[in-house]
């Protein structure tokens, strides 16, 4: 046999790598499908959507929402990556916050602060604090998943990290479902059930991201 027929051979025979980047988008890619599954087969869009979607405090949510997980997504790849820099994604993950700190501002001056309490508090803060998590639980395994195929260099802040980014990704799901639409809740509860996943990340992280 020839040296380029032997050479051939071997490569059709030789499993395919992927890079971590294609790796990250499938796990981000099948992670959102299945809380995309598990929302519209027991949860599902709120009644109203159609209306709600004609005020800007309901499209906020998103706006906040969407900005967290593709923040924190960007991050990641950089945070598997020993010796990489962050490349302007530590700073783009402040995006969401800002966003959210300005919006509570508004909130605050335009409507009455007899309503403020009702507000905050909302309807849905115990389902709040309960289904981002649980629409978080396949992102965020599949994310850990492929990052295994990398070496951070901080395994509990990837893992935190990934648990933003799996957060973003099911608050966005879960944003459609809620009726509370006030900056004041979205700053409180869904911070608060974005704060159990990262936590969640990042205990898994250091176990399962460790090299």
């Amino acid at each position: 046999m020839k040296t380029d027929d032997l050479i051939n051979a071997i490569s059709e025979d030789a499993p395919i790598r992927w890079s971590l980047g294609r790796i990250f988008a499938l796990a981000v890619i099948v992670g959102t499908a299945f809380s995309a599954v598990l929302f519209f087969v027991g949860f599902r869009p709120r009644p109203d959507i159609a209306a709600a979607a004609e005020t800007w405090r309901f499209l906020f949510k998103f706006v906040v929402t969407a900005s967290l997980a593709v923040s924190a997504g960007g991050l990641i790849l950089r945070l598997v990556r020993p010796g990489a820099g962050s490349g302007g994604w530590r700073l783009a993950l402040i995006v969401a916050p800002l966003l959210l700190a300005a919006a509570v501002a508004v909130e605050l001056m335009v409507m009455p602060s007899a309503s403020w309490g009702a507000r905050w508090i909302g309807v849905n803060a115990r389902y709040c604090l309960m289904l981002i998590p649980l629409l978080a639980l396949g992102p965020l395994a599949c994310i850990l998943y492929a990052l295994r195929q990398g070496a951070p260099e901080n395994p509990g802040r990837a893992g935190a990290v990934a648990g933003l980014a799996a957060s973003g990704i099911a608050a966005t799901l879960y944003a459609s479902h809620c009726v509370d639409d006030s900056p004041l809740f979205v700053a409180t509860w869904y911070s608060l059930a974005t704060a159990i996943v990262t936590i969640v990340g990042y205990v898994a992280g250091r176990r399962l991201l460790r090299w």
